[in-house]
């Protein structure tokens, strides 16, 4: 289900986002509206019952006799003008004295009288007073205290009473109105609000649907020009200045992006070039010891010095082969790093004694002053310094002595490897840690390992997230690795 979510086009969730939006405001104004006009009707309904009872206060107090009133019921019917008003005019005795009920519902029985502290803190007094003030009362005749119920039964209605004084003789004025008009006009509103409701939501939607449709252009026109790069366009930049600000940062990215693939399908151009340089010059040098071999015949002692001339080849071959799959198999994010504390002391004198033979035969000597300890790969960190030790070899003056120095910081330990010997140009340090990279490309040697060894040793600086860098001048040349502390 989430993943069926996510495949929804932006477009149709700005859409849907912007009906939903729509749809929960349409919903507040409606019930805003709604509520408000039913709370106008409902005052406006109280206001007409209080006036009619003030209505009745005048003419009982006017020349017309309280007799005549009831024996002329004509005008009361005349005056509520519906089937949906009623009148009762009660007695002391809660007799029926006069009744308008075109409905025929039952006489309700009327909460208990207020007393003057209750009624002074009613709302209905307030309404009292309004009324006064808006039907323009006579100053003679003060309005009674109205009370205002609803009753439910036979028919819901609203009623409003109030006790008289006539002549000495207190009188009960029950005036009331059927709610079953005011709850249909209602309930039509509602049924109007919702088709308006679903009426605004789907324009809303739709309205939605083309503002998304035409903002996401920008967007689609950015995915079809990053879809016509392709291996051969990946020069090509992508503009970001004709972009929206939004999408000015993904158009950035894209060109980084970019940028990062054209350097690295140079990188990968020529390496594929270098790595077909380095296997041709073995491969040719094997085919020619046995051209020459079958040439014509040969003693026994030259076949062997041939198989010797062959095993070099095939061993620098190994060489190349597994420095370029450590070189690969580094590059997999999932590289595990065994790191452990190390006794600089004791990894110094393992390397000075296994390349002891190899300095007698370059009459050098390898001088250990590392101390302390160091957090990082064991098998790694061995193989990173004796690539450093064998070029110190293989490019050192004869009768030096190469130095092993580590110095620490309150953040990094640096290990050393210095030599004396000719100088390395300013020209090749850039590129002096770049797979197939040598300063003299002419010279090879059978102990060569092919132009990755330095690329091996920054391989392996990068894994345990260090630096490598190189310091030629004076005669001496000095790498040094960078190892951040635990």
């Amino acid at each position: 289900m989430k993943h069926s979510l996510r495949k929804i086009s932006l477009r149709l969730r700005l859409a849907l986002l912007f009906a939903c939006t729509s749809a929960v405001l349409f919903f507040g104004m409606g019930l805003y509206i709604y509520q408000s006009l039913e709370k106008e009707i409902a005052h406006r309904e109280d206001i007409s019952l209080i006036g009619r009872i003030d209505r009745i206060q005048q003419l009982l107090h006017s020349d017309i006799s309280l007799e005549k009133l009831i024996n002329t019921p004509q005008i009361y019917a005349n005056m509520l003008g519906n089937n949906d008003n009623i009148l009762w005019i009660l007695n002391a005795q809660d007799q029926v004295l006069l009744e308008v009920n075109p409905t025929h519902i039952a006489l309700p029985k009327l909460p208990a009288q207020l007393t003057v502290a209750q009624a002074a803190a009613q709302p209905s007094q307030a309404v009292t007073k309004g009324t006064e003030e808006s039907l323009g009362s006579t100053e003679s005749t003060a309005l009674p205290q109205v009370q205002l119920f609803t009753t439910s039964a036979p028919y819901k209605s609203r009623l409003a009473w109030a006790q008289l004084r006539v002549d000495d003789q207190m009188l009960t004025v029950i005036a009331g109105r059927l709610l079953a008009e005011r709850s249909a006009m209602l309930q039509t509103y509602q049924r109007d609000l919702g088709g308006v409701w679903l009426l605004g939501v789907g324009l809303a939607f739709a309205v939605g649907w083309e503002v998304a449709r035409r903002g996401l252009r920008p967007l689609q026109r950015l995915s079809e020009q990053a879809q016509a790069i392709g291996p051969q366009q990946l020069a090509i930049r992508l503009p970001s200045a004709q972009y929206p600000a939004e999408l000015q940062g993904l158009t950035q990215a894209l060109n980084t992006m970019l940028q990062r693939l054209e350097e690295g399908f140079a990188r990968l151009s020529k390496f594929s070039e270098d790595l077909a340089h380095e296997i041709r010059t073995p491969l040719h040098n094997l085919m020619l010891h046995n051209q020459w071999a079958l040439s014509q015949s040969r003693t026994v002692s030259e076949h062997e010095a041939r198989l010797v001339s062959q095993q070099e080849e095939y061993e620098r071959l190994a060489r190349m082969i597994d420095s370029m799959l450590f070189l690969a198999r580094a590059e997999h994010p999932s590289t595990p790093l065994r790191r452990q504390t190390l006794d600089l002391v004791a990894l110094g004198t393992q390397l000075a004694d296994y390349f002891e033979g190899m300095a007698q035969e370059k009459y050098m000597t390898i001088q250990v002053e590392m101390h302390g300890q160091v957090w990082a790969d064991s098998s790694l960190l061995r193989r990173a310094l004796a690539n450093l030790i064998a070029n110190a070899l293989r490019y050192g003056d004869a009768h030096s002595a190469i130095v092993l120095s580590s110095f620490h910081t309150t953040s990094v330990c640096l290990l050393h490897v210095c030599n004396q010997g000719p100088d390395i140009d300013v020209k090749h340090l850039p590129q002096l840690f770049d797979r197939f990279y040598r300063c003299e490309p002419s010279r090879s040697q059978a102990a060569d390992s092919g132009g990755l060894g330095l690329a091996i040793v920054k391989t392996i600086m990068d894994l345990h997230q260090g630096r490598v860098f190189v310091k030629s001048e004076g005669h001496t040349t000095c790498f040094t690795l960078e190892f951040p502390l635990e």
